[in-house]
């Protein structure tokens, strides 16, 4: 099939004619300079040398960017985060800490004068705060200068917020409190016993005043708070509470409770709308944000398989006036697969009534905003960054006139990009104001576009493709089926180098697919809420397809192809090699194999009851069908399998069981590593190291028949 070319980003990328047009790519303006030749091949160390831009908050008056950029430290064997400033106008970089602290939490006093940021520092022969290792809020300036411990609490800090004068500083601590009942004396004997409940870690919200560095505790009742917001006039204080600090309270008894400074009373927001009257009763709350006056209360409710709303609080000085549900960009027009997904962080244009978020859009996810929001309705709605954007999170200066973001391309990975915001509904060019990563210019980078296939049902499925460098088109190449976890989630246009198969194997020659299947974000509420009731169904039609189409395309030589995923990824790929004999090799990433042993152990139930519309007892059948355990006779795919020893959103038990299962009864190669210390990510250098090292030596063996005596190919997993 004849290609045609065309240019993304000063990428040259190889899109096939079913491709749709996107809008035109963010350019990486003001960074000038002699482009290195790329001629580099990419290899899995490279992974390594990545500094990720995790954060960013530009300064009151816009002249600075602060940001955080962590970076492996391989002797260390983990990853540190320190902060960074750059200037707006002449983008001069100035690296503020050094220690390994795991700083973050960036914010500005409103002169430019100080950055605030939570920082866990430490001091040889000292055990004492603030240098015990535990988290304390600290500032310096924005030229390195007057390093400060603000807070000096003995066993650290958890969130904090400068107030709008600067004058004060809010802050959460923990205490631990056993239950006033017939166990009590039994709980407090045996204290390193991990009881299910009777011992609650409970929030307390502190006020420090910077002027007098006197401290008074402002609320302490029985109450866990996850996340809190003080308004500009610091009269109330919105608090996203559960009971308990157990994940599950988050899904359908977390709350919003309001703390009137004034009175010093609280009170709870009704919540019929985001519970009663939601499609699940099992949603989480996050996000708060006030409008600068006071007035809006801002904060999303998220659901597995469902869209995620956001509502709008409203008070007068007296009273809480009620709560909208705010319209999402595209639901308006009722067409299925305009509806953007709100997904991460959400603000107010200071000094007016506008709302910002960052939200998908097929693969693309922008700035949008709504303005004037009030009295239960609001204005139109407009993207402030365009094209084929991949926006991370955001940050506007005090006039509300121009714009942070960090954002990837199809080059490189996050960057800090500018750009100015005006009341006209178009959006204006972004300027790249860092270079983080000046290694990956030389990097042979693989193209990466957005392609579209019709699944069996003829729905419309689109993907991500990458493929290797200077690819000959019409040539049939070993081929990945990388799945993304959630599966309220999505595989977006950017550049994503990481564990999971993108840019690493199509540097070694191999196509990758990362299928956006039924259930993904940002192509339609419709599109999105499909796969309820239908797991390992119609989720494995849509990735089929895109595998057959890969094929016919003359991209993907049948014979050589594989599937790998981590999570709900590990899950899929359960389900797909329990499906078809296809793949001639898998990768499952802490995957479920039994829908009720998930619902039983993992930390978040509400997922496995939203997807199965039930329980186990009255959706039993359901849960069978949707579990690749029950099929697992029929597998013969050489499977290589990863999870954390202590997963708690996937817990082992699935993948020791889907070992047991192929090793001791089917008889199919599979091998199981289990990685100590480790949750549902992996955290450390070596551990993310052998995880990819496995796969590729699991795939060429299996997949392209090569074999290998050198013994550092697979580190050991210790």
């Amino acid at each position: 099939m004849k290609a045609i070319i065309t240019r993304a980003s000063s990428l040259i990328c190889i899109v096939l004619p079913i491709v749709a047009v996107a809008d035109g790519p963010a350019r990486d303006r003001d960074i000038v300079a002699d482009e290195p030749a790329r001629d580099h091949d990419i290899v899995a160390e490279d992974y390594f040398s990545i500094g990720a831009v995790t954060g960013c908050a530009m300064s009151p008056t816009g002249r600075y960017v602060a940001y955080t950029e962590t970076r492996w430290d391989p002797p260390a064997d983990k990853r540190n985060s320190d902060i960074w400033v750059v200037t707006t106008d002449t983008h001069e970089t100035t690296r503020l800490t050094f220690d390994a602290a795991g700083d973050g939490s960036v914010q500005w006093s409103p002169d430019d004068q100080w950055i605030y940021f939570a920082s866990a520092r430490t001091r040889a022969g000292e055990d004492k705060p603030p240098h015990n290792g535990k988290k304390q809020v600290w500032r310096i300036k924005p030229d390195g200068a007057d390093l400060q411990a603000v807070t000096r609490i003995d066993d650290g800090i958890g969130a904090y917020q400068l107030a709008s004068d600067a004058h004060s500083l809010y802050y959460t601590i923990s205490k631990e409190v056993v239950d006033d009942d017939p166990w009590k004396d039994l709980r407090e004997e045996f204290d390193t016993l991990d009881y299910g409940h009777g011992v609650e870690e409970y929030t307390q919200i502190w006020r420090l005043d910077l002027r007098t560095w006197r401290k008074k505790k402002l609320i302490d009742e029985k109450r866990v708070i996850s996340e809190f917001a003080v308004s500009r006039d610091q009269r109330r204080i919105a608090m996203l509470t559960t009971p308990t600090g157990e994940l599950i309270t988050n899904e359908g008894w977390s709350r919003v409770d309001i703390h009137d400074t004034t009175t010093d009373k609280v009170r709870t927001l009704p919540d019929k709308q985001w519970r009663a009257d939601a499609p699940s009763p099992y949603g989480w709350l996050l996000g708060l944000a006030w409008s600068d006056d006071g007035r809006m209360l801002s904060f999303r409710c998220d659901f597995d398989g469902y869209p995620g709303e956001v509502f709008i609080a409203e008070f007068s000085p007296e009273r809480h006036l009620g709560t909208m549900k705010l319209i999402r960009p595209g639901t308006e027009t009722q067409a299925d697969g305009d509806e953007v997904y709100i997904t991460g962080h959400m603000e107010w244009v200071s000094g007016r009534r506008d709302f910002c978020f960052v939200a998908e859009d097929h693969a693309r996810s922008r700035v949008y905003r709504i303005r004037n929001v009030r009295a239960g309705r609001h204005g139109p709605s407009d993207a402030l960054t365009g094209g084929d954007v991949a926006v991370k999170t955001f940050s506007f200066n005090v006039k509300g006139d121009a714009l942070a973001v960090v954002m990837p391309t199809l080059t490189h990975p996050p960057d800090v990009f500018t750009l100015p915001v005006t009341l006209a509904a178009i959006p204006h060019p972004l300027t790249r104001i860092t270079k983080v990563n000046p290694q990956v210019d030389t990097w042979k980078l693989p193209t990466i576009q957005t392609v579209k296939w019709k699944s069996k049902d003829g729905t419309d499925v689109e993907g991500i493709l990458e493929l290797p460098p200077n690819y000959e088109p019409g040539t049939p190449l070993p081929t990945i089926i990388e799945l993304h976890g959630g599966p309220t989630a999505a595989s977006m246009l950017e550049m994503r180098f990481w564990i999971y198969g993108r840019v690493m194997f199509p540097a070694r020659g191999w196509a990758l697919l990362s299928p956006n299947y039924r259930g993904s974000t940002g192509f339609g509420d419709k599109f999105l809420t499909e796969l309820v009731g239908h797991k390992n169904d119609r989720d494995v039609a849509d990735i089929m397809a895109g595998a057959d189409w890969m094929i016919e395309q003359g991209i993907a030589d049948p014979d050589k192809m594989a599937v790998m995923g981590w999570s709900n990824g590990g899950y899929l790929t359960n389900c797909l090699i329990a499906h078809t004999t296809r793949f001639k090799a898998a990768s499952s990433g802490a995957g479920v194999f039994d829908t009720v042993l998930q619902w039983l152990t993992e930390d978040t139930p509400g997922h496995v009851i939203n997807f199965n519309q039930g329980f186990p007892w009255d959706k039993t059948e359901q849960m069978q069908k949707g579990s690749a355990l029950y099929h697992a006779d029929k597998i013969i795919t050489p499977t290589l399998i990863h999870v954390g020893e202590n997963d708690p959103r996937c817990p082992p038990g699935h993948s020791r069981g889907l070992y047991r299962a192929l090793h001791h009864y089917v008889k199919v190669p599979t091998e199981l590593i289990v990685y100590p210390g480790e949750g549902h990510g992996l955290t450390t250098y070596k551990h993310r190291k052998a995880k990819m090292q496995w796969d590729i030596k699991w795939f060429d063996h299996h997949v392209l028949g090569e074999t290998t005596d050198d013994p550092e190919t697979v580190p050991a997993v210790d």
